[in-house]
Order: structure tokens, then sequence, then C-alpha cells
């Protein structure tokens, strides 16, 4: 799945959820990663930051997508959006970003996953696969059982775990590849190339 320019020709399969340029540069430079910069105060905050990560993923080869807010995405030229369940309609996000950029869309059933693929989202979040203090007001976990299901409903569209993933059961998922928020950061470059290992990724 080609980015901007055509420079990512394999789309990653680890995904860093993060609003820190620490864990940027740290998750940077072991292999192929993207990074979703995830920012809770205003879009002023969330613009200056992708634009320095922005920087920092173009310098290494990396995909950079912003999680939530489309009119950042555009703005800063990013690689993509990520949009939640909460967030602007995947088809309406398809619709402003256009063909060519890459759409995330949350799901946690095979009936919300079909119907983001059929509207225009490019890969999937799924979950929470298990349970996670990092984001409050999160529905069950689903366990792998229920991220195998999401799996099975979408052929041919990228899944990525999300919640609850560390390096110790990464590699147990069914799905394409995971998303990582805490288990990165306090130590971003050992976390992410132990992750890349795990998910037999070379650099």
């Amino acid at each position: 799945m080609p980015a901007q320019g055509g420079a990512f020709v394999v789309f990653p399969r680890l995904h860093i959820i993060t609003d820190s340029l620490d864990v940027v540069r740290g998750a940077l430079g072991h292999g192929p990663v993207a990074i979703q910069v995830r920012v809770k105060t205003g879009d002023r905050d969330a613009y200056q930051l992708t634009v320095a990560a922005l920087e920092l993923c173009r310098a290494a080869g990396a995909l950079c997508l912003v999680d939530d807010r489309v009119g950042v995405a555009i703005a800063t030229g990013a690689d993509g959006v990520h949009v939640g369940a909460e967030d602007l309609p995947v088809a309406a996000a398809r619709r402003v970003l256009g063909p060519a950029a890459i759409l995330g869309a949350t799901c946690r059933d095979p009936a919300s996953a079909r119907a983001a693929v059929a509207d225009g989202a490019s890969y999937l979040g799924v979950g929470p696969v298990f349970a996670t203090t990092t984001k409050a007001g999160l529905p069950p976990p689903i366990g792998p059982a229920g991220l195998a299901a999401v799996v099975d409903a979408v052929p041919g569209t990228p899944v990525i775990a999300i919640a609850g993933i560390t390096a110790a059961n990464a590699a147990d998922l069914p799905g394409y590849g995971v998303a990582a928020i805490s288990a990165i950061a306090a130590d971003p470059a050992g976390s992410t190339a132990q992750f890349l290992r795990v998910l037999g990724v070379a650099a």
C-alpha cells in the first residue's frame, strides 16, 4: 500500500501511537513502522507535533498518520488519518481525504469492519483486544477470538490489533499487525526492535 510519493511499498505491521517526539525518534530506524500521532489537546498542538513528527518520518522513510484529526492530516501533508468510532464517519473522511490517502478505521466486530471497508477504509484498527489503561471509556476487550472474527470478515484488508498489545502477546494474535502505545513508551528503540523481531519484520 504505497503512501504519497510511492515511498511505502509494504504497509507496516507495527503501528506506534504516541504524542511524544522522543518516542518517534527512538522508534525510527529499526525497520518499517507507522507512526500515528495522537494528541488529546487542541488542533494547534496536534498540527505542531505532526509537522515535527512528519519531518522525522520522511527522513527515515516511515509512514506518518494522524489520529482522529482529518484537518490536521490534510494541513500537514501526512500520509493519512485514523478515525475512531466517535470521529468523522469513514465515508465522509474518505471524501475529504481523496482516494490516495491512507485511511484507518476503528472496529470491533465483523459487521462494522465490513461497513468501514465498504466506505473506503484502507486498514482497520480492531479492539480493544485486551484490557488497557491507556484510554478511558473503552468497551470490553474482544480477545483474540473476536479479533480473528474480524480478520475473517475482511479478507485482503490489513487488520491491526489495538489495546493491551505487548511484545509477549503480539506474535500469537491473528491479523496483519499490531499497534503499541504504552509498551513502547519506556524504551522506544529497544521495544520497537523487539516488536519487529516478534512480528518477523527485518530491518
